[in-house]
């Protein structure tokens, strides 16, 4: 009997279970748009203690944690069966990521993750480390998954030790535990990050919007959310990439942008969520923000809000890569209800609720960006004007 062991495994215990018991409560006094919660829904403290610490006695005895969790976030997310599941990108002390399915019964609290991590097959070009995964059911029956992975470049000197290929990793699915590997998305770009799966057959081919890089960390003459099809899932190839939504000068996506989930698909069109990228003097800010393509021609954006959507706010603001706010998986309900899922500065996850017909009206009637200051003004004289025939 060891009596350090069982009083710090029953602490260890005890904690879990109340963090994943708790209770999440909406803000009071939102934009009108959505509901921000209290609580982040997943923290490094949500992943299971049996994940982190050698239970017998024999061998840790002073029940040391023997494999760190550094944070849990940026979340690929799919409702099956009544359950809300998360692609969580669970990422150990040894900086390292790997992907774990997460469950709530009701979207916003009570997330548990399954006893396992998932298992993602190798390529003959093995990953050295693999992040930020989209979930999409597609229209052909599977469940795919989209992810970066990520490799070092063959051609950097020895001495840098930073310098990295990222790609389009593609895995696929019946059940969510069981993955087959497809061969990496091949594109005409240098480098792919934030790539998406179009959720239907477009003239019977699959669609794909991506984010062509010049290299591992700028977007260069590159960049911008681009969409292309290929013939084939299998041996995905994409011939031509059409950029249908740019960077921009002095907006909140100037420096690079990418598509966050799949687009939801509306009676007004196709719903899009993404994140945008500008440079300050701390360095980089990452926003979310929306916008809508034509339901038939999908590379046509026919509405766009100025400005974010959503940006950190308050404890949001800190952690391993500050000031970041980023969203890869949201869900519609049946009832309209949208979740959706966004993780804070490289740390934590967080979850937004809105509704579809909320959306709409944000995206549809929420001024453009104008482009300069003085038509920002103006905007705001026009709604001057309107409110105090009304006030």
């Amino acid at each position: 009997m060891n009596p350090i062991f069982n009083n710090r495994l029953k602490q260890i215990i005890e904690k879990y279970e109340n963090l994943i018991s708790r209770k999440n409560v909406a803000y009071p006094y939102g934009n009108g748009v959505f509901e921000r919660y209290q609580y982040p829904i997943i923290t490094a403290e949500h992943t299971p203690y049996f994940w982190k610490y050698d239970l017998d006695t024999a061998t840790n005895p002073y029940l040391m944690e023997r494999f760190g969790i550094n944070a849990a976030f940026n979340s690929g997310a799919l409702k099956v069966d009544g359950k809300y599941l998360l692609a969580v990108r669970v990422e150990g002390n040894d900086r390292k990521s790997f992907f774990a399915i997460a469950e709530s019964p009701n979207g916003i609290d009570e997330f548990r993750f399954w006893d396992e991590p998932v298992v993602i097959p190798q390529t003959s070009e093995p990953d050295t480390n693999v992040y930020d995964i989209r979930l999409v059911q597609h229209e052909d029956g599977w469940i795919y998954g989209l992810f970066c992975t990520e490799r070092r470049d063959p051609a950097a000197p020895e001495g840098d030790q930073s310098a990295a290929i990222a790609q389009c990793g593609i895995v696929r699915t019946k059940d969510l535990k069981q993955w087959e590997r497809l061969p990496d998305l091949v594109t005409p770009s240098p480098q792919q990050r934030n790539v998406v799966l179009h959720p239907e057959f477009v003239n019977g081919k699959y669609a794909f919007y991506t984010r062509p890089q010049d290299s591992f960390i700028e977007a260069g003459k590159g960049g911008g959310i681009g969409y292309g099809l290929s013939d084939h899932i299998e041996n995905a190839v994409i011939q031509q990439e059409t950029v249908i939504d740019k960077k921009v000068y002095h907006t909140v996506y100037e420096a690079k942008n990418g598509l966050g989930p799949a687009p939801l698909k509306t009676e007004k069109g196709w719903l899009h969520l993404a994140h945008g990228v500008r440079n300050t003097a701390a360095g980089l800010r990452y926003v979310l923000y929306l916008f809508m393509t034509d339901l038939n021609e999908l590379t046509k954006v026919i509405y766009k809000p100025s400005g974010y959507f959503l940006a950190p706010e308050n404890e949001e603001r800190i952690g391993d890569v500050s000031n970041v706010v980023f969203s890869n998986g949201w869900i519609a309900d049946d009832d309209g209800k949208v979740f959706i899922y966004y993780a804070s500065s490289d740390s934590r996850m967080h979850v937004a609720v809105s509704s579809i017909n909320q959306l709409l009206d944000y995206v549809i009637n929420t001024p453009q960006d104008n482009l300069t200051s003085a038509a920002s003004v103006q905007t705001v004289l026009g709604l001057v004007s309107k409110n105090k025939q009304v006030i």
